[in-house]
């Protein structure tokens, strides 16, 4: 609820509301525009209790950013000691958002707090007028947050975080600093497993609202965004803030992988301290394995799908490992295939052509790959190839041998249709994925010749 200066100063027609500001002074119009509780609206000011992590989930426009920027900044110049984390999808978004935003911490900050403020790129860190310092992290990169220790974390969409469960939890492993280490996150609602777990938390606080709650949102922007999205799953998301369980048409619903997931006991694998998870079936159980790969089209740009799924004895195929690397070489990511390969014991590797063509091949095999390689060109788009594969999952012939979070995340991204609303530009994970267990079990089947009775 609006602070009642606020309101009473809003009631006034607007000859008697400037007469009014006209009476005050200089440092009386400085502390009522710099005192943020009196003109946040519901959902920007932190809830009370003893919460851990305060969660805004939140339409576009709704304010989530000048809340964050708030929450810093007030706890900054309380803290001179403060250290600080700010967390974005990349380090461009937090600075261009975060810090150097319309509505990031340089804007919200009061006039005799600005000069003394330090922003320092070449550092990723911005010193405050107290002395306290928020330092800039990329989810893209987790191990950047081993070991820096914080007092408070502000999160911005982490929905849209390329490997956020990873970015998190060590994220929380570095909140130890003071008696009260919290952390924000500011996103707009994506079924992603990492918000889904903070949420599901007993210390997780949650606040937020539609986009139309922001009074300082134009009334064409907003009647414009209604009457183009009104009633789609789009709008409830994008504008209502509203957290949808799965995307519409889902090829993996949340269910589904939960299902598929075996876990338990048995001997473990020769490659399992080289994935994302521990894997219980030993390679002589397993009749083929192979290792799919989605190659990045630059060096810099989204990463290389590395999996490796498996076939028993049975028929029933497995994803074993995730081990996707960004931001690598060719040479790089052919050298973490090579090593799956060999610990693995695989029979082939799978990889997709588009992006690299035949110089995918041999980058492999001048890695060290020398067993045999399948170039698939992707004619088809990405949710019609998966399709058959998540058939396999839903009737139970392929299962995740473990747990793989940024594999799952793009996965529950896939709809039917060809829509795809997981993290990151591309779905490379689940792309390596549904090559390896094409080659395992869609197109073996294609290929077997059929029985005809005379």
């Amino acid at each position: 609820m609006k602070h009642a200066a606020v309101a009473a100063l809003e009631a006034l027609e607007e000859a008697e509301l400037r007469r009014v500001l006209e009476r005050l002074t200089e440092a009386e119009r400085r502390a009522l525009a710099g005192h943020w509780p009196a003109w946040a609206h519901d959902g920007q000011l932190a809830p009370e209790g003893p919460w851990r992590t305060w969660t805004m989930l939140a339409g576009r426009g709704f304010g989530k950013t000048r809340a964050g920027a708030e929450w810093v900044s007030a706890f900054a110049r309380a803290h001179p000691e403060a250290s600080i984390a700010l967390v974005a999808a990349t380090a461009e978004e937090a600075r261009s958002v975060m810090i150097e935003g319309r509505s990031g911490l340089l804007a919200v900050a009061r006039v005799d707090e600005r000069e003394a403020m330090v922003w320092e790129p070449t550092r990723r860190r911005l010193v405050f007028a107290s002395g306290a310092v928020a330092s800039v992290y990329s989810a893209a990169n987790p191990d950047s947050l081993r070991g820096p220790e914080h007092h408070i974390a502000w999160c911005d969409e982490l929905a849209k975080w390329p490997r956020g469960q990873a970015a998190w939890d060590n994220l929380k492993l570095g909140l130890r600093l003071g008696d009260k280490p919290r952390a924000l996150v500011t996103t707009t609602p994506r079924a992603v497993a990492a918000l889904k777990r903070i949420l599901a938390r007993g210390d997780t606080a949650t606040s937020g609202g539609p986009t139309w709650a922001n009074p300082h949102n134009s009334e064409d922007f907003v009647e414009g965004a209604i009457e183009a999205h009104k009633g789609t799953r789009f709008g409830r998301q994008e504008l209502e803030g509203v957290l949808l369980e799965d995307v519409e048409g889902a090829l993996w619903p949340w269910a589904l992988m939960e299902k598929s997931r075996q876990i338990g006991g048995g001997v473990t694998s020769p490659g399992s301290h080289y994935g994302s998870a521990a894997n219980t079936l030993p390679r002589a159980e397993l009749r083929r394995v192979v290792v799919g790969v989605d190659p990045p089209a630059s060096a810099g740009g989204d990463a290389c799908g590395i999996l490796v799924c498996g076939l028993d004895g049975e028929g029933i195929g497995y994803v074993l490992a995730d081990l996707s690397i960004a931001g690598a070489s060719p040479e790089g990511w052919a050298r973490k295939v090579a090593a799956a390969a060999e610990a693995w014991g695989a029979d082939r590797v799978v990889a997709e052509k588009n992006n690299g063509g035949d110089m995918v091949a041999s980058v492999l095999r001048g890695a060290g790959v020398g067993l045999p390689v399948t170039l698939v060109h992707a004619a088809d788009g990405k949710a019609a190839r998966a399709e058959p594969v998540a058939v396999l999952f839903e009737s139970g012939r392929a299962k995740l041998a473990g747990r793989f979070p940024e594999l799952e995340e793009e996965l529950a991204g896939l709809s039917y249709g060809g829509g795809y609303q997981g993290p990151g530009r591309s779905p490379d994970r689940a792309d390596a994925m549904v090559w390896a267990l094409t080659e395992l079990m869609v197109r073996r089947q294609r290929a077997e010749p059929g029985i005809r009775q005379l």
